[in-house]
């Protein structure tokens, strides 16, 4: 099965826990993403400075964007982040089979597949 790059490499565990974590809480700052990522078990041992490299980076490539501000206990005003529609279809392609697509999607599906794909390139 065909990876997509976001889900490649070193950082793939990490996206795709900051997609689970923006998907299902919606719009957040960098902070509340970290604080949700520590109460995982596999990510308790994580720094805030990684996830704020990692949250930009996304950012940079597409797959998050600022969606608003928010004003933090301290005074300071933070930027809420939620996932961008990029993000969501990554997330699709990468749970579909995609030999399973083309045996089984109806024709229009196929043609609006094509479409989408030639107008990418």
């Amino acid at each position: 099965m065909a990876r997509i790059s976001i889900f490649e490499g070193r950082e793939a565990r990490l996206n795709k826990a900051i997609f689970w974590v923006l998907a299902k809480q919606g719009s957040l700052t960098i902070y509340e993403v970290w604080l949700k990522l520590r109460a995982l078990k596999d990510f308790s041992y994580i720094r805030y400075h990684i996830v704020n490299r990692r949250v930009r980076a996304l950012e940079k490539r597409g797959y998050v964007g600022k969606s608003g501000e928010r004003k933090t206990k301290t005074g300071f005003v933070a930027a809420l982040y939620q996932l961008t529609d990029r993000a969501y279809l990554a997330i699709l392609i990468d749970k579909i089979d995609l030999d399973n697509f083309i045996e089984k999607a109806s024709d229009v599906s196929i043609l609006n597949a094509i479409a989408a794909i030639v107008s990418a390139r």
